[in-house]
């Protein structure tokens, strides 16, 4: 695990959010049109469920390996942990997103699902990097394509206003964590 990745992410996190506290203005409120609207909203999906599911197929289509089935559930598996983990830590502190009444504000614990207060963490970002941390350890000759992938879709969920910026770097970071620690555990990356 790369420890000062992880530090600087949670630092970036830590002072994005005291300057959007202060009001520092990070929405864009851009209006995308026509074939840019639908290519991002297909990149804003990459490590989400059916994103996953493909990936892991052609894991288990294309892999050499004899464990190849193994290894396509472990990388299904450790997006899942990632959403679940993401999702609870959204309950927990239930941040609410740019653009509602109370923007920015933590309301704190609420088990019950509203999307306007689901900000923090940013769980499309978290997803993504847990996907693409897993298949670059897979297949690191293809690691600046599944990076490239993952921070494009962490990048698009603060463009389209559905994130702070705060929340995508500590998607970012939960996602990275999770993942490296699902890949550890399972013998897929060396200790």
């Amino acid at each position: 695990m790369n420890l000062p990745l992880v530090a600087g992410l949670l630092v970036g996190c830590a002072v994005l959010m005291v300057l959007e506290r202060r009001g520092l203005k990070t929405t864009l409120t851009l209006k995308m049109k026509g074939d840019v609207k639908r290519e991002t909203r297909w990149l804003a999906q990459y490590g989400q469920a059916v994103c996953t599911g493909v990936a892991a197929l052609l894991v288990f289509q294309l892999d050499p390996r004899p464990q190849r089935d193994r290894i396509a559930l472990v990388l299904a598996g450790g997006v899942l942990a990632t959403s679940l983990i993401s999702m609870f830590a959204k309950r927990l502190v239930s941040r609410v997103r740019p653009g509602h009444e109370n923007a920015g504000k933590f309301l704190g614990p609420s088990w019950r699902h509203a999307n306007f207060r689901e900000s923090f963490p940013s769980s499309h970002s978290a997803c993504a990097v847990a996907l693409s941390v897993m298949l670059a350890t897979l297949y690191p000759h293809a690691a600046v394509t599944f990076w490239a992938l993952a921070l494009l879709c962490a990048a698009l969920r603060y463009v389209l206003d559905a994130h702070w910026p705060s929340d995508v770097l500590g998607g970012i970071a939960l996602g990275y964590v999770i993942a490296v620690a699902v890949a550890r555990a399972t013998g897929l990356a060396p200790m």
